[in-house]
């Protein structure tokens, strides 16, 4: 019988207590072995001396974690972790094996269990893998918490992941703006969830069952784009066969979110004027005023203030718009949010590609949490998707994680110590950019548009330093060296698929 998830252990006091550990082994003395060595830790120990005996122990009695003998006469160590996942799919499952039977091992894990131990085992290695699987557990079992807590809301913010004090500000804000009609604006850089914001606004308004309408600004010329959001009359420019209700029209009662608002045209930006103010407008080529009940959310990811400064959007509008803004914060300024956005798209792309039970090492979370994200969630999400299609077990790895994400860890800058007779600053900086160039250099694999990239500079600039330094490329594996005293090509010269140790083959 099932374990019902009620009766899953409660991790949240794991700071105070070790765990239960459940110990299935048909040899009496690594039973006794490893419930010396587990009890001296302080765990709670269960012995069993098959996997019947443990299997009926895990029905009864909730486990943080269970150590399990590959061979056993009767069922044998996978069937029984197949059972033991049965009963509680979170539950970390070490196996305990002969070196010969590595292989069968290896298998186990894609089936499930989180790490294998060889016979004979030192005592070390054993605590080390329980320990990293206990906190594995309560990682699982916080984000669940965390998801169980978000999905309370859902109603509320539908697809919005966060935990964090920045995220919270912008629920919080959320719940004050959405019942008004007030236009609100919404900043953030591109791929922080601008529209996800704007239909919980809409959402938990008044307006939830009417109409919520995406116009992507500037995406079409000025007469398309006013032809699309007021609609057009028979006759008003060739082609206009027939009269044409618009987009303002169609979100009556509803809500209009415009993405990118500062792509409008100057021209179309003041027809928009006229709707914010006086709640009506005429299709193209009509005479007829049209009254419109429509809530506005715009959106944007650049400086509506200096745009305006600049005359390239209208003074008027910016302040129509700016009532309410709400500060969408980047990715990197919320780096507690990754773990549950990490488990939210886990779950999706693992029930899309019918990979049930995914979770991330630790060594790839680490990755994760270490990069900036420049494309915030949305390229988190990509990541993350890869990593799932491309992932061949229940874990996933720092190896499924994309080289631009792992080679990005921050540089530690060396310290220095100034001799009595003092040092030359220009050596310093010189001998550190050389070395920067080539340690980039060799993360980017040698691809000098790659390792441009990484240093956010232009990849003319990159190859000038190159040659600037003499920096020769190192001997890879599967490439040729460059020939002593051969000059780099120019940049422009190089494939963008080019390794530098590949360049002047013979």
């Amino acid at each position: 019988m099932m374990m019902p998830r009620s009766s899953v252990p409660d991790l949240s006091q794991a700071a105070t207590r070790p765990g239960s550990i459940l110990v299935i082994d048909d040899e009496e003395i690594m039973r006794e072995i490893l419930e010396t060595l587990l009890t001296r830790e302080g765990y709670e120990v269960r012995l069993a001396a098959s996997a019947a005996e443990g299997l009926e122990h895990a029905r009864s009695v909730p486990f943080d974690a269970a150590i399990v003998d590959m061979m056993m006469p009767g069922m044998d160590g996978i069937s029984a972790l197949d059972e033991l996942k049965k009963i509680d799919d979170d539950l970390p499952v070490l196996m305990i094996t002969a070196f010969a039977s590595v292989e069968n091992a290896i298998a186990a894990m894609k089936r499930g269990a989180y790490d294998y131990i060889t016979k004979p085992f030192k005592n070390d290695e054993v605590l080390v893998v329980l320990r990293n699987a206990l906190a594995q557990r309560r990682l699982v079992a916080e984000n669940r918490a965390l998801k169980q807590n978000l999905q309370a809301r859902a109603n509320r913010f539908g697809a919005i992941i966060g935990r964090s004090s920045r995220m919270r500000q912008v629920f919080d804000l959320i719940i004050q703006a959405a019942p008004s009609r007030t236009t609100i604006l919404i900043n953030g850089e591109s791929g922080t969830g601008k529209e996800l914001v704007a239909r919980a606004l809409h959402q938990n308004s008044s307006r939830a069952d009417r109409a919520f309408i995406t116009v992507n600004s500037g995406n079409l010329p000025p007469d398309l784009l006013e032809s699309n959001l007021f609609g057009h009359v028979k006759g008003a420019f060739t082609g206009a066969v027939y009269p044409k209700k618009g987009l303002f029209e169609l979100a009556d009662k509803g809500t209009i979110f415009f993405d990118e608002i500062g792509n409008i045209p100057l021209e179309t930006q003041a027809k928009l004027l006229r709707v914010i103010q006086e709640r009506e407008f005429m299709r193209l080529g009509g005479v007829e005023t049209i009254k419109v009940d429509v809530r506005i959310i715009a959106a944007t990811n650049v400086d509506l203030q200096r745009m305006m400064e600049e005359g390239k959007f209208r003074e008027d509008l910016y302040y129509r718009l700016h009532v309410i803004t709400v500060q969408l914060p980047a990715l990197r300024e919320r780096k507690d949010d990754i773990p549950l956005l990490v488990q939210h798209f886990l779950e999706k792309y693992g029930e899309e590609n019918n990979k049930t039970h995914l979770d991330l090492t630790a060594d790839a979370l680490d990755l994760l949490q270490e990069y900036d994200w420049p494309g915030n969630v949305r390229e988190l999400e990509n990541v993350i998707e890869r990593a799932v299609v491309l992932s061949t077990g229940a874990r996933i790895d720092a190896d499924l994680v994309p080289d631009h994400v792992r080679s990005s860890k921050r540089f530690q800058m060396p310290q220095f110590v100034v001799p009595p007779e003092g040092i030359s600053l220009k050596e310093v900086i010189t001998d550190f950019e050389k070395r920067l160039i080539e340690s980039t250099l060799e993360a980017a694999g040698g691809v000098q548009k790659r390792a441009a990239e990484l240093l956010h500079i232009k990849a003319t600039t990159l190859n000038e330093m190159i040659k600037r330094y003499d920096i020769r490329p190192r001997r890879k594996r599967g490439t040729l060296a460059s020939r002593p005293g051969a000059d780099l090509p120019d940049v422009e010269d190089i494939d963008e698929g080019d390794e530098v140790g590949a360049i002047n083959r013979d």
